[in-house]
């Protein structure tokens, strides 16, 4: 199935919900017009309609093979990736002073959805470099920034991030990769990372790994981890002692290589440090956050591709009606209620992630833009909080919408031609890597919520009320219950926030963190509704003023949908989080037996 970008939505999303309009406006974004955005826009998505799209099942079938320590990446890739870095694509939000463009990360955010819905596999590999872009121009030395930055912005060389290693998983307090001062300035890293994305390939001539290891001297724990550069080939033209000693076989994203790195084969592979000694993980950290955002909007991608699949297929495959429907003849299952009803949860829930996603965008882009100091905390604050949901919400809508798509195709859907069946394997992994969404409710509740003493979590709460008065006081019949169905989503959430609050200020940190998880799909139903709703309201204004396009009742159809549909799921989710926490010795019972 081809895949059509859908710029229209996501510009719609941008103006009236992530605020593009209003930051154009203030200047914010300097010269930038609306304009010059939906053009980036419109040729991004004719670049991954055309170019990338077609690589998506290639790689599929091809994966990444490994011989000799070469990875030989699958037919097409490398001339769309040198296409694709000779269009700035890579370049589009680098730092001006190292050639890249400048633009806004929530015009990057929309361009990578796009680069992701056409072949996710081939989206992994930019958003590693960025986030070495990011983690470098931040934290790195002069000489460093001079040699590394134009290269990697420019996506001449690409980058990766090298945190896991065989024993630790998550745990980033017991690694065990070990870097020796030389006394030139330089280090010698050895060691093992498995789960390497991008670790090696024929892409580019060098790749720039950003490498976690600990100094002999170093304290224990994630307070001595330090953070080094250890480029494949060295300023002197040599290769590096380093290389990829395997390359993982896996569920989904089989054009994307996941490779095992081992290091100092041979005494020692040159590296620099990045910041300072044993302040290693601040500096990942860089990384790691824009890769979470990132990764969310590859749940988006994934879920809007899955979603253009279904829908191409119930438009066109035919059928009866199903038992006891008393018509005749066969028709197109789109117009079958409960096909509906599957089609429009996968639309509702792809659109209310990608609205998430651009406000944590916007949020990130106010933090670091906006004149106000003040305005900048606030807006720093509120990305924080975002984050953790952009991540783990959107990418577990991926994996239900890619399996709501599989069963919208029927038994076609579990046969591999279709390309349903690889959205749903490609989509399982979003939720394990750059953090388990796990760890994700646990960051939001234990660490995102109690900024300035729950400021944040307010601020975004008043918000979302500012919103539905306007739906309540504005909103048309179309609406339908669409304003006490979102309200209600809100209370709880209101509800359910001030609860971990208080269990937290009462040392109760064990009841928070079980109830991390449902409070965190509470927060994306409410969040996203609201977002929904907004649109709305816009869509409805465009019709008052005279608007003849059709996508604008769908909008205000959509938010009704999810309103009386999904958002009602939170109830029982502020139940879970208030009264289904204390499950701990419940849990060792159970699982005893």
């Amino acid at each position: 199935m081809s895949y059509r970008a859908p710029v229209a939505e996501m510009a719609f999303v941008m103006r009236h919900v992530a605020g593009l309009d209003a930051a154009v406006a203030e200047g914010l974004y300097g010269d930038l017009t609306t304009d010059l955005v939906e053009s980036v826009l419109e040729e991004a998505g004719r670049f991954a309609a055309e170019v990338v799209a077609p690589l998506n099942r290639v790689g599929d079938q091809h994966g990444t093979p490994l011989k000799d320590g070469v990875v030989t990446m699958p037919p097409g890739w490398k001339e769309a990736y040198t296409a694709w870095t000779a269009g700035g694509w890579n370049a589009l939000p680098g730092p001006e002073e190292y050639g890249g463009q400048g633009l806004p990360t929530l015009v990057a955010a929309a361009c990578s959805e796009m680069w992701n819905s056409a072949a996710m596999a081939f989206g992994l590999g930019p958003l590693l470099t960025m986030g070495a872009v990011e983690a470098v121009e931040k934290h790195g030395s002069p000489e460093l920034k001079e040699r590394y930055l134009g290269k990697l912005v420019s996506g001449e060389w690409t980058g990766t991030m090298n945190l896991t290693e065989p024993h630790a998983g998550s745990d980033l307090a017991v690694l065990r990769t070990r870097a020796e001062r030389v006394g030139d300035g330089t280090y010698r890293i050895t060691g093992t990372k498995i789960f390497i994305t991008y670790g090696e390939h024929d892409l580019t001539d060098n790749i720039v790994h950003l490498v976690l290891a600990r100094l002999p001297d170093a304290p224990p724990g994630t307070r001595g981890i330090s953070l080094f550069l250890v480029p494949k080939i060295l300023p002197d033209g040599t290769h590096n002692d380093l290389r990829c000693s395997g390359v993982e076989h896996k569920l989904g994203i089989h054009g994307s290589p996941t490779c095992t790195m081992t290091y100092g084969d041979h005494g020692g592979a040159i590296g620099w440090l990045i910041g300072e000694e044993n302040r290693g993980l601040a500096c990942m950290f860089t990384m790691m956050n824009n890769a979470r955002l990132n990764v969310g909007l590859q749940g988006v991608a994934i879920a809007e591709r899955a979603y253009q699949a279904a829908l191409a297929y119930a438009s066109e495959r035919r059928q009866g009606k199903a038992a006891g429907w008393n018509g005749e003849g066969m028709s197109p299952i789109i117009e079958h209620s409960d096909v509906q009803r599957m089609l429009l949860t996968m639309k509702g829930y792809t659109a209310a992630s990608r609205a998430i996603c651009y406000l944590t965008a916007a949020a990130l882009d106010r933090a670091r833009l906006c004149p106000d100091p003040e305005g900048r905390r606030r807006a720093a604050e509120r990305a924080s909080l975002l984050t953790p949901i952009a991540k783990a919400f959107s990418t577990d809508i991926g994996i239900e919408v890619a399996s709501i798509g599989v069963q919208v195709h029927g038994g076609m859907g579990f046969i591999e031609e279709t390309g349903a069946a690889q959205h749903l394997r490609d989509a399982r992994i979003l939720a394990i890597y750059e953090g388990t969404n796990g760890i994700q409710a646990i960051d939001l509740v234990a660490r995102k919520l109690p900024l300035s003493a729950g400021e944040a979590v307010r601020a975004e709460i008043a918000g979302m009320w500012s919103v539905l008065r306007r739906v309540t006081q504005k909103g048309g019949p179309g609406f339908g219950l669409t304003a006490p169905r979102l309200r209600a989503a809100v209370e709880s959430l209101d509800r359910a926030s001030s609860y971990i609050l208080a269990a937290l200020g009462s040392g109760e940190q064990d009841r928070a963190l079980a109830a991390a998880t449902p409070y965190l799909r509470l927060f994306g139903l409410a969040r996203g509704g609201v977002a929904l709703a907004e649109e709305a309201l816009a869509a409805q204004a465009a019709i008052q003023a005279g608007d003849n396009d059709p996508a604008q009742p769908g909008r205000i159809a959509l938010c009704r949908f999810f309103a009386e549909n999904l958002a009602v799921a939170s109830g029982g989710l502020e139940e879970a989080v208030m009264t289904g926490g204390d499950f701990g010795a419940d849990a060792r019972l159970a699982l005893a037996s």
